[in-house]
C-alpha cells in the first residue's frame, strides 16, 4: 500500500504593485506561512500576485517579481486574497485588484484590504453593504460612494469574508486575517493581539502555555 501524498498548503495571495506599503500586510502574511502559532491545520503558502510578472518597487525600496499575474489568478485556487496600501490609489490606480476582489467575494473567498486599498474597493463599490473601516470616513467619503453609513470607528473590521483597517491598524489587520482563516484557537489569537499591539508580558506567557498545550 502507498502512502496518500500530504495535502497541500492553502494559499493566500498578496497584491503587489509599485509603491506598495510593505509593513500593511507583513505581519499577517509572515504568521500565516511560519505557523509559529498555528494550532491547527498547515501552514499557509504565499504567492504575490501583481497586473503582470515585471517586479515591482515597493514603498520600502524591496523588489518584488510577482509570482503570477491577476488573470491567471482563480478564487477556487486562493483561500483569501491580501491588498496592502500604498500610493496612486486616489488617482485611480490599481483598480484592477478590487474588480479581482469583486470575483473573490462574490465565490465566497475572503478578502482583506488596508489604508489606501480601501479607498480603492470603496470607489469600486465592494463597501456598499458591507460594515468596514479604514482611514477616516472623511478619506472615503472622498470616492462618493454611498456606504459612509456602514463605516465604523474600529481598528480593523470583518464582514462578511472582506476585511478592511487603517493604515495606523497592522497588528488588527493580521488578527483579523487569522481569524477570518481560522488557523489559531481563539485564545491565542487574544493573546497574541495583546503581545503585539500592546506589549502586555503577561500576554507572552499565555500565549507560550496555549501553543504548549496544543502541541
Amino acid at each position: 500500500m502507498t502512502n496518500s501524498p500530504a495535502a497541500a498548503a492553502p494559499t493566500v495571495h498578496l497584491a503587489v504593485y509599485d509603491g506598495l506599503a510593505d509593513w500593511e500586510a507583513a505581519l499577517a502574511v509572515a504568521q500565516l506561512r511560519s505557523g509559529t502559532f498555528q494550532t491547527e491545520g498547515t501552514p499557509h503558502e504565499v504567492r504575490t500576485v501583481g497586473t503582470s510578472r515585471t517586479p515591482v518597487r515597493t514603498m520600502g525600496g524591496l523588489t518584488v517579481v510577482p509570482d503570477l499575474t491577476l488573470d491567471g489568478l482563480s478564487p477556487t485556487d486562493s483561500a483569501m486574497l491580501i491588498v496592502p496600501g500604498g500610493g496612486g490609489w486616489e488617482e485611480g490606480g490599481h483598480c484592477a485588484f478590487p474588480l479581482k476582489a469583486r470575483q473573490f467575494l462574490d465565490a465566497g473567498v475572503p478578502v482583506a484590504a488596508i489604508c489606501g486599498a480601501v479607498f480603492g474597493f470603496a470607489a469600486e463599490g465592494l463597501l456598499d453593504d458591507r460594515d468596514h473601516t479604514g482611514a477616516a470616513a472623511e478619506y472615503l467619503a472622498m470616492t462618493g460612494y454611498p456606504g459612509g453609513k456602514r463605516y465604523q470607528e474600529a481598528d480593523a473590521v470583518r464582514d462578511r469574508g472582506l476585511i478592511t483597517a487603517g493604515p495606523t491598524d497592522s497588528v488588527a489587520f493580521a488578527r483579523e486575517i487569522i481569524a477570518e482563516l481560522g488557523v489559531w484557537q481563539p485564545a491565542v489569537l487574544d493573546a497574541w493581539f495583546r503581545l503585539f499591539s500592546r506589549s502586555e508580558t503577561a500576554a507572552y506567557g499565555e500565549l507560550m502555555a496555549l501553543v504548549s498545550a496544543a502541541a
